[in-house]
């Protein structure tokens, strides 16, 4: 019994991971708009805003998921994340963390 049950957490632990796996591909198009303040591959030019290149994709997701529901506040980034499906923020976030930090 206990097998089964270690089993089966695995294979939920594997299947989560894999479908919040994104495709950076199609989140270098995504991210058109967070160019602006954080770079076209992630380095910020202005301090004031954080480097995204070479973050954690799961700490991406997070930070965005937490700028659309309000947990964080920046009225720019409130503004930006609102839109974003799932999948945009999973696109996106594998996009900055594929990128070289400088």
């Amino acid at each position: 019994m206990k097998t089964l049950v270690t089993s089966m957490l695995t294979l939920a632990w594997l299947l989560s991971s894999t479908a919040l796996a994104g495709d950076a591909a199609a989140g270098q198009s995504k991210a058109a708009s967070c160019i602006g303040c954080h770079g076209m591959t992630g380095v910020s030019a202005n301090p004031l805003w954080p480097n995204l290149a070479g973050q954690h994709e799961d700490y991406l997701v997070k930070q965005l998921q937490d700028f659309k529901s309000g947990v964080r506040k920046d009225p720019n980034m409130n503004a930006l994340a609102s839109p974003l499906s799932d999948a945009d923020m999973a696109d996106i976030a594998a996009y900055f963390a594929s990128q070289a930090c400088k």
